[in-house]
């Protein structure tokens, strides 16, 4: 017995000798706080998480600090903004940043509580009220959290910028000309209206889900109006057949039409310049509104107002992935069979596409 424990001891020693330094691919983050100096206090502070791909190791430094180095086998990493909506937690988009990250993708989400109308403090994408106005659309980007956080991107990938715990584990690693904007509902329409290469021309593409560019009649516009998407860039547009937000929203615009897709539906026929066929609209069949956040958060935001989905919430998350990997690597990344495959996906009697276009 003594023979067999002691070479169980042996065993398991040599075991731990070989894999204190194995390493395996895995999703990892480490958070950053930007300063938003067109804000006033205490609303001028926006919190960031930066997701990227890395290797788990069992080193001391990974021990100690938690903190990994990022797996460069796709690098350098294009960069996804991702953008929230209203008083949605960016927690729920994590599914959505590991997806990505896997892929070879840095993600960013973000975190700003601010009070853009007065006596409303949200949790909010960032939305300039004063360029969403009839005489002011267009001529200024309409989210202000962009810029602070395309600045905190150069200096984290800056390898002579230093952090509190030394360099960034991406410095060096990010293609800074390869961003792509992403957001759902708010946070998708900041993606779309915000695209624009005039003023971020470091910004390749945008995806949204949930998003249009319908206006307020509370602005000053009149019923039903469709604000154009300012770009010659790739844009992916997606939306549930059941998203009752969009439905019970409808009163905004003064809309008689009060169907979960119609908002989208114009946003890509009125809005959007087409001629490339880089520019999608993916209906996808049950889903709604809050189909892209996992889990969902029933105390803030407006949940209570969406339909019932009908199709399993890990089907259509599983799509939502498998789409905008496809755009992004067919139009960022400018592989053509991704493009291929894209297309593929949405025009082969795909039960879960309820509708696609494509200009």
């Amino acid at each position: 017995r003594r023979l067999k424990f002691i070479a169980y001891v042996v065993l398991r020693k040599k075991a731990q000798r070989n894999t204190q330094h194995t390493i395996h691919m895995t999703v990892r983050a480490f958070f950053r706080a930007v300063k938003v100096e067109s804000a006033h206090p205490p609303y001028d502070n926006i919190t960031l998480k930066v997701s990227y791909p890395a290797l788990l190791s069992d080193s001391v430094e990974a021990r100690n600090s938690g903190r990994m180095p990022a797996d460069t086998t796709h690098a350098p990493f294009p960069v996804v903004i991702f953008m929230p909506g209203i008083n949605v937690e960016p927690a729920v988009y994590q599914w959505l940043a590991n997806a990505l990250a896997t892929k070879g993708l840095v993600v960013v989400t973000y975190s700003w509580i601010a009070e853009e109308m007065p006596g409303y403090i949200n949790l909010t994408p960032g939305v300039d009220l004063t360029a969403v106005t009839p005489t002011t659309y267009g001529t200024k980007p309409t989210c202000p959290a962009l810029q602070p956080v395309l600045d905190e991107l150069a200096k984290i990938n800056d390898a002579g910028h230093k952090t509190e715990d030394g360099n960034s584990v991406l410095s060096g690693l990010l293609d800074l000309n390869s961003i792509i904007l992403g957001g759902h509902s708010a946070g998708g329409t900041m993606a779309l209206q915000n695209v624009n290469p005039n003023w971020f021309p470091q910004i390749k593409a945008a995806f949204s889900y949930a998003g249009h560019t319908m206006a307020s009649t509370m602005l000053g516009y009149a019923p039903g109006t469709i604000l154009p998407i300012s770009t010659n860039r790739p844009l992916l547009i997606l939306g549930g057949s059941n998203d009752g937000v969009i439905a019970a929203s409808a009163q905004r615009y003064e809309l008689a039409d009060d169907s979960p897709t119609v908002a989208l539906e114009r946003t890509f026929n009125e809005g959007v310049s087409g001629g490339k066929q880089d520019k999608y609209l993916i209906i996808l069949q049950g889903a709604n509104h809050f189909s892209c956040v996992h889990p969902i958060d029933e105390t803030t935001g407006r949940p209570f107002l969406d339909q019932p989905t009908t199709q399993p919430d890990t089907r259509i998350r599983a799509e939502l992935i498998t789409l905008i990997s496809f755009f992004i690597d067919g139009h960022v990344r400018s592989n053509p069979q991704a493009r291929i495959a894209l297309k593929q996906q949405i025009n082969s009697g795909n039960p879960l596409i309820a509708l696609s276009k494509l200009k």
